[in-house]
This record gives structure tokens, sequence and C-alpha cells, in this order.
């Protein structure tokens, strides 16, 4: 898996699973549970990791819902 995209953002995590799960793309969003050790003060982002055959399908997708500032270079 390819690292999509990170973040502290837990609505833009959200907004960008609904988009992948739109458009049929697997994805895994890493780091969701660190907040036990950070003590929920969101620091810790979090990551979103696509299939590697869909990391470009993946970017374009967010990119046309104008989150293209988001991802990972």
């Amino acid at each position: 898996m390819k690292e999509l995209m990170r973040t502290n953002d837990i609505v833009l995590i959200s907004f960008v699973e609904t988009l992948l799960r739109d458009a049929d793309i697997d994805f895994f969003v890493a780091d969701e549970n660190m907040s036990i050790l950070e003590g929920s003060l969101g620091i810790l982002p979090r990551r979103v990791m696509v299939v590697d055959d869909d990391l470009a399908q993946a970017r374009r997708v967010l990119s046309d819902a104008g989150i293209v500032d988001e991802l990972k270079p």
C-alpha cells in the first residue's frame, strides 16, 4: 500500500473515506488508534493508504474534489 495523504483533520479524513468508497477504491486509514497514546489531542496525523494499483485513480478523485493540496507528493 502507498500513502495517499497524511492529516490531523478528522473531518477531512472522513470526506476522503467517502470519496474513495464512492469510487470503489480500497483504502486503509493508518494510525487511527494512536489517539490512545497521545491522549486524544489529535497531534499525530493519520495516514490514508491505498493499494498501489489504485494510487493514480485515488489522486485523481481527490484532485477532482478540490483537495489536491492535501495529497502526498
